[in-house]
C-alpha cells in the first residue's frame, strides 16, 4: 500500500529545494521564442520610436545649441527649479554642449518610455496569462513554474539591450560631440532603470491577483519615484540624499558626457537582482492563480447600479483614470510652475535661433502663450493615447472571450460596445480638465495671471474634440478592421511630428490638415474658432456611427 503526502490546505507547495530548481525553468527556452514571436510587432515599434527619438532629439539640441550665447541661456534654464523639476539635477551648465542638454533634458523622459513598455510587458506575460488562464494551460505541458515569468525578464532584458545599443550608436553618429562610451553608458544606464520597474511589475504580480492591480501599483511606484528625484535634486544642486531613493536619479549620476562614473549603474543592477529574487520566493508559495494578497470578500450580492454594462466598463477602467489623473495632475503642476520663467530663459534664443522660433513662435513677446501650446499639444498626445486604449479595451475583452459571454445574456451589441466608449470618453475628458487647470494652478501657484482661468477653459473646450477625436478613429477601426488597431498609434506619432516640428521641417500644407490638433486655434494668442470645434464634434459624430454599424455587422469574435 502506498501513501500520498498532500500539502495542507491553503498552502502551496514550496518550489525551491535544489533538487526541484531545474524543473521549474522547465520550458524557458520556447517561452522566450513565443514571446518573441506574439510582441514582434509591439517590440518593433516600441524599439524603432525610441531609437529614432534619440537621434533626433540630438539634431534639434545641435540646433538649439548653435552659439555660445544660445548655450549659455539654455545652461541658465537648466539651473531653474521647473527645468531640474521635470528634467535632471544640471550638470555640465558650465560647459553647456549638446551632450550635457541632452542627459538633463531628455533622460527623463527616456526612462518613463521605456518603464512603461517594461512594466506592460512583463505584467502582460505574467500575472494577465494567468488571470486569464492560459497560464493553467501552458503549464499543462512541459513547463516549468518559473518558465513564463522567467522568458517574460530576459525577453524584456533583450529588449532593452537591443534598445540601448542601437540608441547608442544612434546618438553617436548624429554629432561629433557625443561620444560612443557616454553614449553608451547613458543608453545603458535608461534601460536598467527602465528594467527597474519592471522588476517591480514582477513582484506587483505576484502579490496582486489580477493585471489591473499590479500595473496600477507599477505605475504608482513609478510615479512616486519620479517625485522624489524631482524634490530630491530641487533640494540640492546636483540632488540631495532624497534623490539617491529613485532609480531616475542613478541615471543622471553616472554623469554622462560631463563626468562618466559606472558605479551609480551598480544601484539599478543590484536592485534588479533583489527584486528577481524576491518574485520567484514569493511565486514559489503562494497558490497558483492567486496573489500573495488575496482579494477582499465582497457582497453576496451586486448593487443594482452595477446591474448594467456601463457599471462593468467603469469598474475596468477606473484605476487606469485615477493612477493617471494623479500622475498627470502631479506633472502638469510643476509644469506650471515653470511659465512664469519661460520667457526670461528663452527670450534671447527665439530673436537668435530659427529652430527655436519654429517650435515656440516668432514673437519674443508671445514665448509664453507658444511654450503653453507645445506644453498643451504633448499634454494632449497623452491623453489621446489613454483614449485610445480605453477605446480599445473592448478588444481585450472578445480577444478574452468575455465579450461572448456577456453578449449571450438579453444584452444588445451597442450598449455594450457603447458602455464601453461612453466611459472611455468620460475619463479622457477628466484626464484633459486635470491637466489643462493643473497647468492654471501651477503658474497661479507662483504668482503668475497674464493668461486667465476662462482661458484655460477655453482650452479644454477647444482640445476636447480633438483628442476625443483619437478615441473615436479607435473605436472605428476596431469595429471594422479589429487586426488594424494600430493605426491609432501611428496617428499619434505623426501628429507629435506635425504640430512641434512641422514648421521646423517646411513641409506642404496639406500635410498639416491630417492633425487633429491643426484645426484647433492657439486659445492663448487668438479667440477659438467654433466653427472649427463644431467641425471636429461633427467627425467624432461620424466616426461612432461608423463604429457602432461596424461592430453590430461583424462576426463577434474576430480578433
Amino acid at each position: 500500500m502506498s501513501a500520498v503526502a498532500v500539502a495542507p490546505a491553503g498552502r502551496a507547495t514550496p518550489d525551491v529545494g535544489i533538487t526541484r530548481f531545474g524543473s521549474t525553468l522547465t520550458g524557458t527556452g520556447r517561452m522566450i521564442r513565443f514571446i518573441l514571436r506574439r510582441d514582434r510587432v509591439r517590440i518593433f515599434w516600441w524599439t524603432a520610436i525610441v531609437v529614432l527619438l534619440y537621434p533626433y532629439y540630438v539634431v534639434v539640441l545641435d540646433g538649439l545649441l548653435a552659439d555660445a550665447e544660445s548655450r549659455q541661456e539654455w545652461a541658465l534654464s537648466a539651473t531653474t527649479p521647473g527645468m531640474i523639476a521635470m528634467g535632471g539635477p544640471g550638470y555640465g551648465t558650465d560647459d553647456y554642449t549638446v551632450g550635457p542638454a541632452l542627459a538633463n533634458t531628455y533622460v527623463t523622459w527616456f526612462i518613463l518610455a521605456l518603464a512603461v513598455m517594461s512594466i506592460l510587458h512583463v505584467v502582460r506575460h505574467t500575472r494577465a496569462e494567468e488571470e486569464s488562464s492560459r497560464s493553467e494551460l501552458v503549464r499543462g505541458s512541459v513547463v516549468g513554474r518559473h518558465a513564463p515569468a522567467v522568458a517574460a525578464v530576459l525577453t524584456l532584458l533583450l529588449v532593452n539591450l537591443v534598445i540601448a545599443v542601437l540608441s547608442a550608436l544612434a546618438m553617436s553618429a548624429a554629432s561629433d560631440e557625443l561620444g560612443l562610451t557616454d553614449s553608451i553608458a547613458m543608453a545603458a544606464g535608461t534601460g536598467l532603470a527602465a528594467m527597474v520597474f519592471g522588476a517591480a511589475a514582477l513582484v506587483f504580480s505576484q502579490v496582486t491577483e489580477h493585471s489591473r492591480g499590479a500595473t496600477g501599483a507599477s505605475l504608482a511606484l513609478l510615479l512616486v519615484t519620479f517625485v522624489l528625484r524631482a524634490a530630491g535634486d530641487i533640494q540640492e544642486q546636483h540632488g540631495s540624499a532624497l534623490s539617491w531613493f529613485s532609480p531616475f536619479a542613478w541615471v543622471h549620476q553616472m554623469r554622462a558626457f560631463v563626468d562618466l562614473r559606472w558605479w551609480p549603474a551598480a544601484l539599478s543592477v543590484g536592485t534588479i537582482v533583489v527584486l528577481i529574487v524576491v518574485s520567484a520566493g514569493i511565486a514559489s508559495r503562494r497558490d497558483f492563480g492567486g496573489g500573495l494578497i488575496a482579494s477582499r470578500a465582497g457582497r453576496a450580492d451586486a448593487r443594482a447600479s452595477l446591474a448594467g454594462p456601463l457599471a462593468m466598463a467603469w469598474i475596468q477602467q477606473r484605476m487606469a483614470l485615477m493612477w493617471c489623473a494623479l500622475g498627470f495632475a502631479s506633472l502638469w503642476f510643476l509644469t506650471g510652475t515653470m511659465i512664469p520663467s519661460m520667457t526670461e530663459i528663452f527670450g534671447g534664443m527665439v530673436e537668435d535661433n530659427e529652430v527655436m522660433r519654429a517650435v515656440i513662435g516668432t514673437d519674443p513677446a508671445n514665448i509664453v502663450p507658444g511654450f503653453l501650446g507645445v506644453v498643451l499639444l504633448e499634454s494632449s498626445l497623452m491623453i489621446a493615447a489613454y483614449g485610445i486604449v480605453m477605446a480599445l479595451r473592448p478588444k481585450a475583452e472578445e480577444a478574452a472571450g468575455r465579450a461572448e459571454i456577456a453578449l449571450a445574456r438579453p444584452l444588445g451589441r451597442t450598449r455594450w460596445f457603447g458602455s464601453q466608449i461612453v466611459v472611455a470618453a468620460v475619463g479622457t475628458t477628466v484626464l484633459l480638465a486635470v491637466t489643462v487647470y493643473a497647468l492654471w494652478g501651477g503658474a497661479a501657484s507662483v504668482g503668475w495671471d497674464d493668461q486667465t482661468f476662462e482661458q484655460y477653459s477655453e482650452a479644454v473646450a477647444g482640445y476636447l474634440p480633438a483628442v476625443l477625436l483619437f478615441l473615436t478613429f479607435a473605436a472605428a477601426v476596431f469595429a471594422w478592421l479589429p487586426r488594424a488597431t494600430g493605426v491609432g498609434w501611428f496617428l499619434i506619432a505623426y501628429t507629435f511630428m506635425i504640430g512641434v516640428f512641422g514648421e521646423a521641417m517646411d513641409l506642404p500644407d496639406w500635410a498639416d490638415y491630417i492633425s487633429p490638433f491643426h484645426w484647433v486655434q492657439e486659445v492663448f494668442v487668438e479667440d477659438i474658432d467654433w466653427t472649427s470645434v463644431g467641425a471636429l464634434w461633427a467627425v467624432n459624430v461620424v466616426l461612432v456611427l461608423l463604429a457602432f454599424l461596424g461592430f453590430r455587422r461583424r462576426d463577434i469574435p474576430a480578433v
